[in-house]
């Protein structure tokens, strides 16, 4: 924790150390005569780097992703098991650090087993050739009358003869070469000699295996970024503008001389405190005089007007995902159109703390302990700041209090690097709570527009859905370029700007359907605090949200049950099979616009459904609705899941329950406060986020398991139609329609009022 390790350090204190070893032609004799000290480079082509055998036989993976809950490490270790034929239990799992890890883009699109796995599959199924390779030739065997359980090869006519992993290769590297696509982050993949198991040999992939991380994190032993000391550190807090689009006039540094030790570090628009101690660099924050340059006009409309704002603004970028058919003779001939626009708010990450980083930067290198979801991003962002080569700076992931996109880790990482270099001490970082909610950037508002040409019979004959908003990549993904951070707008690097939305992702077969989605500029081009970039399953919920709730208003305008409409025109076999059988865990009866809605309390169910990266979601939704307070009261959730094979049931179940709650957060409560020059939302009395009482009582989830298809992603898929189940359970709770989020018992009492 104090200090950075180096592969070799790691390994060796680990029990995973290697000496050298030649080919696999005299492979015994290689690993005996080794010289030690020979590990090969850090590198994608190299097997080492991805696995080791330790002197024990315990297995180290080295995954270049990491987990944010997810049960990642867990499912790595299961995979890494069931292709060397090792206890799951004997698998370690080193996550994120820069110098023990290849660049596999961290935490991204749900890709942690989808893509991440994909090499640490085939590099432990090419170790385990190599091993009972080199067990044939110790054992006089031919490899093919061998067999492996738990880490020991043996003859299958003669168990007597065997050699463990620990015998064969135990604290020596492989030196064997793999062949790499050549590419980095989520792509990255390599290709090896031996074949990879078949779904039907798997023993431990498909089975439940608990979660690694939780008893560290219930019972606080755990260590977090905000937990990590190193000597002579020194503690950091950066002013932020009182308002949008201002600069700095003047500091004066005498107003903070009464705190001792302080100092403050300006760096053109960049300006902040040290001190020795924490409540030191508080103090001083707080008592700093700065003089600011305003704007001479306000940056931002009022919040109010946000959505006619983004319904005027110019379209920088437009891309039509799906067009077919003749849009407009469709129309045309319509007996009936319907159309509904569907609006969204900024939404803040609003992580359970504010991020936190710790940087040294030193003459012979540069290390950074960062919670951040992508921290190969973070090392390179880091040197590019600094002017450093890449392998200079060593990034140390750790967990942090939030992650699910870009949100202030990668700032606070940046930060911190550049006051370690000006200060020439280590700097830890502590943003403050109007820190990470204010100032972290934003998930898009935006405005959905939906049409619908029906003819006589109630079949829908043409649709149009155009998604218009704020660009999801105005700051980039990932922390690699300064230009996207606050530190680097604010020393004066020019932004650098990208243009990208969405459009629904389903198989409803409209034979005249267009999808399309536009972006507008942003309010402010430089140090924003409406910045907008990642938020988990990045323009997903809000999307669906527009597109699942209209295709439920089609539904009742064919006068057809939502489930039976769905089902009438999704044409993906998957599709439709996710779809039942939600509906049929929930016991979904069918609906109708009409019915009985007396009394104070009303029941109600809706359903939404979609795909994402090749996974399969529905959810049926069942809530109540407190006519006199406004409340929405979630009672349960019924997911039906399809993401091709299941590495770990229990993890997954883990996974699609927090995208379920943290969809319900944002359904309900979540919206960036903020008036013409500045973001209001500033803690959790202005910018509330879901408690317990307002969790769902019960969450069933049905899984659907395809183990002939490769795993997709479940980190979000669940998360992008809880908004529009909900908005449709509103619905046929009340026959009224919400078609703006958050659905908050303001809007709620006003909705049914005007009814």
């Amino acid at each position: 924790m104090n200090a950075p390790l180096s592969r070799r350090e790691f390994l060796k204190a680990s029990g995973a150390l290697f000496v050298s070893a030649a080919g696999p032609v005299f492979f015994d004799e290689a690993f005996a005569q080794a010289a030690p000290g020979t590990k090969p480079p850090l590198s994608p082509t190299e097997l080492d780097s991805w696995v080791a055998i330790g002197a024990d036989g315990r297995v180290t993976a080295f995954f270049g992703k990491m987990d944010m809950g997810q049960s990642l490490d867990i499912a790595i270790a299961q995979v890494v098991a069931d292709e060397l034929d090792v206890a799951v239990e004997k698998v370690d799992v080193v996550m994120g650090d820069t110098a023990l890890t290849c660049n596999q883009g961290g935490a991204s699109g749900s890709t942690g087993i989808w893509m991440g796995a994909k090499p640490l599959r085939s590099a432990s199924a090419e170790a385990r050739r190599l091993l009972v390779q080199a067990a044939s030739a110790k054992l006089g065997v031919p490899a093919e009358q061998l067999r492996v359980d738990d880490g020991v090869v043996s003859a299958v006519s003669d168990p007597s003869k065997k050699a463990s992993y620990a015998e064969i290769i135990g604290g020596r590297y492989f030196n064997h070469k793999v062949e790499w696509n050549k590419q980095t982050g989520n792509p990255m993949d390599i290709k090896v000699q031996a074949k990879v198991k078949s779904p039907s040999e798997y023993r431990v992939v498909g089975k439940s295996y608990t979660r690694r991380d939780l008893p560290g994190k219930v019972y606080r032993t755990e260590k977090y970024v905000t937990d990590v000391s190193v000597p002579k550190m020194l503690h950091a807090r950066v002013i932020r503008p009182t308002r949008a689009a201002c600069t700095v006039a003047g500091v004066d540094e005498k107003s903070i001389a009464k705190v001792k030790g302080a100092r403050v570090v300006r760096d053109k628009d960049f300006v902040a405190v040290l001190a020795p101690r924490e409540w030191d660099a508080v103090r001083a924050s707080q008592m700093l005089k700065v003089d600011w340059n305003h704007a001479k006009s306000a940056p931002f409309p009022e919040m109010a007007q946000l959505h006619d704002h983004i319904r005027k603004a110019p379209v920088v970028k437009r891309e039509e995902g799906t067009k077919k058919g003749d849009l407009d003779a469709a129309f045309k001939s319509a007996a009936r159109v319907v159309e509904a626009e569907y609006e969204w708010p900024f939404q803040s990450h609003a992580s359970m703390g504010p991020a936190c980083a710790v940087a040294d930067v030193r003459a012979d290198g540069v290390t950074v302990w960062s919670g951040s979801q992508k921290p190969h991003y973070v090392q390179l962002g880091v040197a590019r700041l600094l002017g450093l080569p890449e392998e200079k700076v060593h990034v140390i992931w750790m967990y942090g209090p939030g992650s699910y996109g870009r949100n202030d880790a990668g700032d606070a990482a940046l930060d911190a690097a550049l006051l370690s270099k000006i200060a020439g001490r280590p700097v830890r970082v502590q943003g403050m709570r109007n820190d990470g909610i204010a100032w972290d950037p934003k998930g898009p508002a935006c405005v959905h527009r939906a049409r619908a040409a029906l003819d006589a019979s109630g079949k829908v004959i043409g649709y149009e859905f155009v998604a218009k908003g704020f660009s999801r990549i105005d700051i980039q993904t990932n922390e690699s370029d300064p230009a996207h951070s606050l530190v680097g707008m604010s020393t004066g690097i020019a932004p650098k700007p990208s243009e990208g939305f969405g459009v629904p992702v389903e198989t409803y077969g409209f034979e005249n359907k267009l999808l399309a989605w536009e972006t507008i500029p942003p309010l402010l081009d430089s140090c924003s605090p409406l910045r907008t970039a990642h938020l988990r399953d990045p323009v997903g919920p809000e999307i669906h949200f527009g597109s699942e709730q209209f295709i439920d208003e089609l539904a009742y305008a064919a006068n057809e049950d939502p489930v039976a409409f769905r089902l009438k025109y999704v044409t993906g076999p998957r599709d439709a099979a996710v779809i039942k059988a939600a509906a049929e865990k929930a016991g979904w009866q069918p609906r109708s616009g009409t019915r009985d809605r007396t009394g104070e309390v009303l029941p109600g169910r809706g359903i939404a459904y979609a795909q994402r990266n090749g996974t399969i979601v529905a959810v049926v939704a069942e809530i109540e609705v407190e006519k006199k307070t406004g409340r929405i009261r979630a009672k349960k959730f019924t997911v039906a899941h399809d993401c091709g094979l299941i590495v770990n049931p229990e993890g997954l179940r883990y996974t699609i329950e927090g995208n379920v709650v943290h969809g319900l957060s944002r359904t309900l409560f979540e919206e960036v406060q903020f008036d013409r020059d500045r973001v209001k939302s500033v803690d959790w009395m202005t910018y509330p986020i879901l408690d317990i009482k307002d969790a769902p009582e019960t969450i069933e989830v049905v899984l659907v398991n395809h183990p002939e298809i490769a795993p997709t992603g479940a980190g979000e898929p669940t998360i992008r139609v809880i908004p529009a189940a909900v908005a449709n359970a509103f619905f046929d709770a009340t026959g009224v329609r919400l078609r703006r989020v958050p659905l908050t018992p303001e809007r709620v009492k006003a909705a049914l009022a005007r009814a």
